[in-house]
């Protein structure tokens, strides 16, 4: 097989195998299994329908076409010569792959922040970014549902990472799994964000799925993908969603009290 063809399909492949072992335990879990033990988690009363779940997965394979068509590019055309990826096979200290996750994530937060801005410009949100927010309630299925210019510009955060930091194959493959996890919860429709980070710091930096659920169904703020510190420092977080969040974790702490009444009624 030509090896080209054989590298795309390799990335294909991954990439499906990724979307639907993640997402689809992700679903599975919380629409499927659990879903009676997890309505005090739920973002949103209504459900998304199975017509939704059918269309996020049927756009989700065509990003994962598109997404192909860039890692070619990107390692098999002469553009690899403007990136710090090392040759294959080269190996690089732990300690930098370590670092390197972080730093990308950083790098990809900004990007994402700017580029998801700019998609909401009405001239641009009508002709791509409305599809992927036809997803008014997300699932997990809704990780990868973009139209084929915004599964572009999605991409092309890895060309973007790779010329700032170089990154051999393992730290490229962690920040894509990582990446793409975070984007499963930010589209989960649940939180399961512990309770006690409400109270830390940590809640004044990180990005919860209320936040991104929030951005789904008011169509407007909340722009950032792993992070508030974008939306925060350019005003364009939601008013609603420090609210929105305490809600949901009220409805968490009243349903545990509830579970601990019964088990200690039952006890006596």
């Amino acid at each position: 097989m030509n090896p080209v063809a054989n590298f795309f399909i390799t990335v294909l492949a991954v990439t499906i195998l990724r979307y639907f072992i993640i997402a689809g335990a992700a679903f599975f879990t919380f629409y499927k299994s659990f879903s009676s033990k997890a309505v005090s988690l739920k973002i949103q009363s209504k459900n998304a329908s199975k017509a939704d779940f059918i269309r996020d997965i049927f756009h989700s394979m065509q990003t994962a076409v598109i997404f192909g068509v860039i890692a070619c590019i990107i390692f098999l055309t002469p553009v690899r010569q403007i990136t710090q990826i090392p040759p294959d096979g080269t190996t690089m200290p732990l300690w930098w792959i370590a670092l390197s996750l972080p730093l990308s994530l950083i790098i990809h937060d900004t990007y994402f922040y700017w580029m998801h801005r700019l998609l909401h410009h009405p001239r641009l949100f009508k002709h791509s970014h409305v599809l992927h927010h036809r997803s008014t309630n997300p699932s997990p299925w809704s990780s990868y549902s973009f139209h084929f210019f915004e599964a572009f510009t999605e991409g092309l955060i890895l060309l973007i990472v790779t010329i700032l930091l170089p990154m051999n194959a393992l730290a490229i493959g962690l920040f894509i799994l990582v990446g793409f996890v975070i984007n499963v919860y930010g589209h989960l429709g649940f939180e399961v964000a512990p309770l006690w980070l409400r109270n830390t710091p940590l809640f004044e930096i990180i990005n919860t799925s209320v936040h991104h659920n929030v951005h789904h169904s008011k169509f407007k703020g909340n722009y950032g993908l792993y992070f508030r510190i974008w939306d925060r420092l350019m005003g364009t977080e939601h008013p609603d969603y420090v609210r929105e969040y305490d809600r949901i974790q009220a409805n968490r702490m009243l349903a545990l009290k509830h579970k601990k009444a019964q088990s200690e009624l039952q006890e006596i």
